[in-house]
């Protein structure tokens, strides 16, 4: 079974709650670009507390570790960087759930995600690239690691001629990602 495949234990059940979703981070980054090894999934829902109860519902006790509801309303009134985990019992896969929030860029890649085929039926919704290239350029910035640099370099490689750099281009200012930037460009 391909890895992406793995993570399907929770895109699955975001889909049958009508829970809108998007991935990102290591599994986007393979999805686009060079394969490498990852035991968690980031996840963007967009949610309010009122969606609460559906998540408990789509990730029950017997199967799923899900924090209690009353810190998913907490994360989701956040009006930035809300975040709680849901781990599967018998895998251990681990699912990062960031918030929608208010942050201009998460609009912009719900506007934009992707649907993707994984094998002959299943599907998910993927971030668009240049969403994942710039959370990827803002991870590294926060925290220097270079898996990120990385990731991003096998994007720009396999994916390269999909990549809007104009997007890039407008983004990456705004988010004062310029020096994160230079570093990916240098041989």
């Amino acid at each position: 079974m391909p890895q992406t495949e793995l993570f399907l234990i929770f895109t699955e059940r975001l889909e049958t709650a009508t829970t809108p979703y998007m991935v990102s981070g290591s599994v986007a980054s393979i999805i686009y670009g060079e394969p490498r090894l990852t035991n968690d999934i980031d996840i963007i829902l967009h949610i309010t507390s009122g969606d609460v109860s559906r998540l408990t519902k789509a990730f029950p006790a017997t199967d799923f570790y899900c924090p209690p509801e009353e810190v998913m309303v907490i994360e989701a009134r956040r009006k930035q960087r809300g975040h709680f985990n849901l781990i599967h019992h018998d895998t251990g896969h681990k699912a990062d759930i960031y918030l929608y929030g208010e942050h201009p860029l998460h609009a912009w890649g719900f506007a934009n995600r992707r649907r993707i085929y994984v094998g002959d039926e299943k599907s998910l919704w993927v971030a668009p690239p240049e969403y994942v290239i710039l959370r990827k350029l803002e991870y590294f910035k926060e925290g220097g690691s270079e898996k990120h640099i990385g990731d991003i370099r096998g994007m720009l490689e396999i994916s390269g001629d999909a990549i809007d750099r104009t997007i890039l281009n407008h983004w990456i200012p705004k988010l004062a990602l310029t020096d994160a930037w230079v570093v990916i460009n240098k041989a």
